[in-house]
């Protein structure tokens, strides 16, 4: 009886695992629908007769971000966010809830190729080849004899915008082949979610 119900246990503790994703895209697809999708219909049906149609309101609400998007993009768009920021500054409640939110925008931001600060994602050595930690490259500087020296960053996990900044020789790093994506996942998740391989080991 108890080698049943451990074998019970088991494989139904592994079923439950392996719905998980289909009840987290089952969510996630409710919450897009009722929280999203039927609210810009209510709210633009105050001003328009407009017919529901499921997933209208979440294609109308893409299109607004997407001129948003265009607008704060440029010169104009960077002078309101400057402006919004000098007024958040002197809210004290509000202060702390723009500053998460914008620390979110910066981390996402990482992985736009238009706003990439971070070159390549690579692991550096700089403790006596006693271990290598991920780091981006951010840049590079010359030394006064004209050898190029690459600036690394190496984030604190789980927050990516905090770290270390280490000015280090090529032979001090090792390329492992990964996007600045999938690095940044890896970072984030405390090491849980990563590649199952270093796909390059040369500079």
């Amino acid at each position: 009886m108890k080698k049943f119900l451990s074998h019970a246990g088991t494989y139904i503790l592994r079923g439950f695992l392996a719905i998980i994703p289909l009840l987290m895209c089952t969510i996630a697809i409710y919450l897009l629908y009722s929280f999203i999708d039927k609210q810009v219909i209510n709210f633009l049906a105050h001003f328009f007769n407009i017919r529901h149609i499921p997933g209208l309101g979440i294609i109308l609400l893409l299109i607004c971000l997407y001129f948003i998007g265009l607008i704060f993009s440029n010169v104009l768009g960077r002078q309101i966010f400057k402006f919004f920021d000098n007024i958040t500054e002197r809210i004290p409640i509000i202060k702390v809830i723009y500053g998460v939110g914008k620390q979110i925008s910066d981390t996402l931001s990482m992985t736009d190729p238009q706003k990439q600060a971070f070159k390549k994602a690579v692991f550096v050595n700089t403790f006596n080849n006693n271990g290598w930690m991920l780091g981006f490259v951010t840049g590079s500087i010359k030394d006064l004899n004209g050898e190029e020296l690459l600036k690394v960053f190496v984030p604190s996990s789980p927050h990516p915008l905090t770290g270390i900044v280490f000015i280090v020789k090529s032979s001090q790093i090792l390329e492992c082949g990964w996007s600045v994506e999938e690095a940044l996942k890896m970072v984030v998740s405390i090491g849980i979610i990563s590649p199952e391989e270093i796909r390059k080991t040369s500079l």
